[in-house]
């Protein structure tokens, strides 16, 4: 991937400058609370990384949690992990020692990993809800349908596939130019903030990532609400009330993760386009790219009875050691 960068002494173009570095505002606009915002991030990423990183080695190292289901919620905390990694660790960066320029170069390639790591989260979320599915709704045919070589291809293909997802448009930014301003009233480097900069005609890159946004996020979208709609419609059949919440309640964790995942991704996307709560942004924003990988592991293992006698031994072996 190439970008279009030039010198000092190669800086006017025309009558324009071209600008070869971005300026994050940030929480610039509080500067008496930057000390607290540092700590406050700092605090959330380490218990992110923690966190994550602690429910992999726990999914890979015990024996009862070696099945598809873990293998997916594997796959998501590895997400969430580099997910986090690619917006925190320059925030950080930017709160303690104030300077808050980033190349184009640097701020494209962060939109890149940003949106092959949500591409790929939209898929994965997908094909756990389609688990559920055939877990709740299939269960004779589970074993079947569910291959183990069939199924870490297909995880292969959705990492895969969500890094392809933005490489066209991420190109076709990569070919323009910059004039000014290239103040970024936002922590991290997003789309709609970047195009925004640009002196370039942008409509064709906007098509383009409206497309490859639509493909890559609407099917797996249509996919995660058709397995949940099939699976509360086969609860809702089940004749006794003890056995609906036992049925629902194998799955509930996943679906209080998927609302929280599109509903802050739907509430991010739409406030960026409304000027009037254009300042609530990057609010929503904090909680779609740094809460919600942060909470993740939380929920799945706090309502999760394996997970919990997978750390309750790992606990006393490591005392025990």
């Amino acid at each position: 991937m190439f970008f279009h960068i030039v010198s000092q002494d190669q800086m006017f173009k025309g009558n324009k400058t071209t600008v070869t570095d971005f300026i994050i505002l940030g929480f610039g606009n509080l500067p008496q609370l930057q000390v607290l915002l540092f700590l406050l991030f700092l605090m959330i990423y380490i218990l992110t990384m923690v966190g994550n990183i602690l429910f992999i080695v726990l999914i890979v190292t015990d024996q009862h949690l070696h099945s598809l289901m873990y293998f997916f919620l594997g796959n998501l905390s590895c997400l969430e992990t580099c997910y986090s990694s690619t917006i925190l660790p320059r925030l950080l960066a930017n709160l303690l020692t104030g300077d808050r320029t980033i190349s184009v170069t640097g701020c494209i390639t962060q939109l890149y990993f940003f949106g092959s790591l949500g591409g790929t989260e939209c898929s994965l979320l997908s094909m756990m809800s389609y688990n559920r599915y055939l877990v709740i709704c299939k269960p004779l045919h589970y074993a079947a349908l569910t291959n183990g070589r069939l199924c870490l291809e297909l995880v292969a293909g959705l990492w895969i596939g969500g890094f392809l997802s933005v490489s066209i448009f991420i190109f076709m930014m990569s070919q323009l130019t910059f004039c000014g301003p290239n103040e970024m009233d936002h922590f991290f480097c997003d789309f709609s903030t970047i195009i925004k900069l640009s002196c370039s005609d942008t409509h064709i890159v906007e098509v383009t990532s409206f497309i490859s946004s639509s493909i890559f996020t609407f099917p797996p979208f249509l996919l995660t609400l058709a397995s949940y709609v099939c699976i509360i419609s086969t609860i809702l059949r089940i004749p006794s009330t003890s056995g609906r919440q036992k049925t629902f309640s194998t799955c509930f964790s996943h679906l209080i993760v998927v609302t929280i995942f599109y509903a802050s991704l739907i509430i991010v996307y739409l406030v960026s386009e409304l000027d009037a709560l254009r300042d609530l942004n990057k609010v929503f924003s904090v909680f779609y790219g740094v809460l919600t990988p942060l909470v993740n592991p939380l929920i799945y293992s706090l309502r999760n009875k394996e997970v919990k006698e997978a750390l309750r031994k790992a606990v006393l072996r490591f005392f025990v050691f």
